[in-house]
């Protein structure tokens, strides 16, 4: 597990990281596909286009069963992605968060 670079094929440039990392989700681990864009780079879809690729390396490489992707419930954009690969919204909850506890979901696919 962990991150890898988004590299902009056309510059070279770092345009942001993805990858998948073990997050506690009320009490329970789970595998989490996670990915952080330049603000410059969003809505461009590279989260998307990274997001496929960390649920198939789960899938075809660590042979996972499923995969998740914990989301703030206000961020429409990653919910978006999340739809756009195929995973449904399976849990609410809430969690903490910088200024106090706020409702996320926890979307899911599974293989």
């Amino acid at each position: 597990f962990g991150l890898w670079a988004i590299i902009l094929k056309e510059t070279d440039e770092m345009i942001g990281q993805a990858g998948l990392t073990l997050q506690k989700c009320m009490k329970e681990e789970v595998l989490e596909i996670g990915y952080l864009l330049k603000k410059r780079f969003m809505h461009h879809g590279y989260a998307k286009e990274a997001a496929e690729g960390c649920k198939r390396y789960a899938f075809n490489q660590l042979n996972a069963v499923k995969v998740h992707s914990i989301i703030k419930a206000d961020n429409v954009s990653s919910i978006k992605v999340a739809k756009a690969i195929g995973m449904h919204k399976e849990k609410e909850f809430m969690a903490q968060y910088y200024n106090g506890d706020q409702l996320h979901y926890l979307f899911t696919i599974q293989k």
